[in-house]
């Protein structure tokens, strides 16, 4: 049977509560906010924390903030259901609202958090590649202040990334999407059910004022290396041309080379090459279109 082992609970009333908590407790301590990694975690027996910080309740790390011209802020304990229904946010960031509406099932998305998605730090996960696509940041909160950092440089590896003792994931900060834009997310599993991803993606395309040669391109993958991987090679290949189809099979193959995947019960290394220079050529042209039309 799984059956937890013991552990003290803790349930802070407020953030800074929290972060006292967090402080004192150091590395002795667990989050929990939605819970839906960390407690199948410790039913498996992978993790056995000392003590579980439950913020799961704290309303000051839970809300969408999202104001015409300002971008948007989202909170961390906000569920990923929120921001799949949110008509504020699907209108400015389809490509993230979306990609929350895959998260698993709908069982899964009204307890699991943002917050939580980004902290598990799993490289199948959905919502950093659109979130660092988008150009989002986050922010880590301390009884000593707050920093902040982009969402690619947060996650180190696989369940490894930023958070310092004493620190817990505050909030993102999206900013405004650019004039003449559009970002677009997609995903490849092996069947047509609730199963982790074998390979996902984000592509962000800013175009000039005319509408049709590209000024800025962001593309990042995620399930092809240890952390999100932000392309250096599809950048520099498209910025100041117009997309023609035999651009778009060169950011399939640019987007091949710099993939570093590995081979695992979900797929092969290989299928995973396959998978991303699909996805790369069906959301750089998705992206491209829906810009011209922004």
């Amino acid at each position: 049977m799984n059956i937890l082992h013991e552990f003290e609970y803790f349930k802070p009333k407020s953030k800074n509560e929290a972060l006292q908590l967090v402080k004192d407790l150091g590395s002795k301590a667990k989050i929990l906010a939605g819970g839906t990694d960390l407690v199948i975690m410790m039913k498996e027996k992978m993790i056995k924390p000392d003590v579980i910080i439950d913020i799961s309740d704290l309303e000051e790390l839970k809300g969408i903030k999202c104001e015409k011209g300002k971008g948007a802020e989202i909170l961390a304990c906000t569920k990923i259901d929120e921001i799949e229904f949110s008509t504020e946010l699907s209108k400015k960031y389809p490509a993230l609202t979306y990609a929350a509406s895959q998260l698993g099932s709908n069982q899964v998305r009204v307890m699991a958090t943002l917050g939580g998605n980004s902290c598990h730090s799993s490289p199948a996960a959905e919502t950093p590649a659109p979130l660092a696509a988008l150009g989002a940041r986050v922010v880590l909160a301390s009884l000593e202040g707050e920093r902040e950092l982009a969402m690619e440089d947060f996650i180190h590896g696989n369940r490894k990334n930023d958070l310092k003792e004493g620190e817990i994931l505050y909030k993102f900060i999206l900013p405004e999407p650019a004039k003449n834009s559009a970002c677009r997310y997609g995903h490849i599993g092996l069947r047509n059910a609730m199963e982790i991803d074998c390979a996902n993606m984000a592509a962000a395309v800013e175009l000039e004022e005319d509408k049709e040669t590209i000024k800025n391109v962001k593309l990042v993958m995620g399930s092809v290396a240890i952390k999100p991987l932000v392309s250096q090679a599809v950048p520099s290949l498209l910025a100041g041309k117009k997309l023609t189809d035999d651009l778009v099979t060169k950011a399939g193959e640019a987007a091949q080379s710099e993939a570093k995947p590995i081979s695992d019960v979900r797929a092969s290394a290989e299928y995973r090459k396959d998978v991303i220079g699909a996805l790369a050529r069906r959301l750089v042209k998705e992206a491209y279109e829906a810009a011209k039309e922004a």
